[in-house]
């Protein structure tokens, strides 16, 4: 166990202070930048690109005076907290690893590597694909009976909502592998349950694509599921480290 872990309660308390101020500030730096890209790379525009060809030459309205700066301010936000991501994770690391041990620090970035990575996934489905889909459902029936007249407020809420819980779906293995390891799933359950999952992937996928309960929920329950494939075999792995490590420590107890 590290040195950390024979602290004062009072020394912990002021260093998760100061890995707290030092996240914030980062935050704050990430924004400003995050305001100098939307700025001068003109991300709102590169944002609206998915609807743009079903408004058939009209823009996304506004319908109050502070709509604009709102969503300019939403978007560096959600650029800042990118940025700053690194960061704040280098400063939980900093916080939590003198207090666990050395295989446990082996597997804490990994894990966290294969999060971010895992969520970045999610999310670049989503924009690349489902948002397309879902929008060319929505619209089809739209075009039919109404003049399309978009807020702006509405569209970026639906595509952040979308992106996001994308992004949070696809940590499904990660949170498997932790409930594996604290003794809470194991393989077997989870083979067990492969046809519920089926469905479960399903009804998960009519919810993120809203509408369509047919062709865009079949196709986003495919990598749903898969998901849910990875996450028992990501089960199997850290069930057979902790029973052989459960082994090793019996063994040990044996022969003391």
């Amino acid at each position: 166990m590290g040195s950390s872990a024979e602290m004062p309660f009072l020394d912990h308390l002021e260093e998760l202070r100061w890995r707290i101020i030092w996240s914030l500030a980062a935050l704050v730096v990430g924004v400003v930048i995050g305001f100098v890209i939307v700025l001068n790379f003109d991300l709102l525009t590169w944002l609206q690109a998915p609807v743009i060809p079903f408004l058939h030459g009209h823009r996304l309205v506004v319908t109050h005076p502070g709509d604009g700066f709102s969503i300019l301010l939403q978007t560096a936000v959600m650029v800042g907290v990118v940025i700053a991501l690194p960061v704040i994770i280098y400063q939980v690391w900093l916080f939590l690893s003198p207090a666990l041990y050395r295989h446990e620090k082996k597997v804490v970035m990994p894990v966290i590597v294969g999060a971010v990575f895992l969520f970045v996934c999610g999310a670049a489905l989503a924009w690349y694909l489902v948002l397309p889909m879902t929008l060319r459902f929505l619209f089809s029936f739209a075009d039919r009976a109404f003049e399309e007249m978009i807020t702006v407020q509405e569209y970026f809420g639906f595509v952040s909502t979308l992106v996001l819980a994308m992004g949070a779906v696809f940590e499904l293995p990660i949170v498997i592998m932790l409930l594996t390891t604290l003794g809470l799933v194991t393989p077997q359950f989870l083979t067990k349950f492969r046809r519920h999952a089926v469905v479960g992937s399903y009804v998960a996928a009519s919810i993120i694509t809203p509408g369509d309960l047919v062709y865009t929920s079949v196709i986003l329950s495919v990598p749903l599921y898969l998901l849910y494939e990875v996450s028992i075999g990501l089960s199997y792995l850290v069930f057979r480290r902790r029973e052989r490590k459960r082994q090793a420590e019996e063994a040990s107890e044996a022969v003391a």
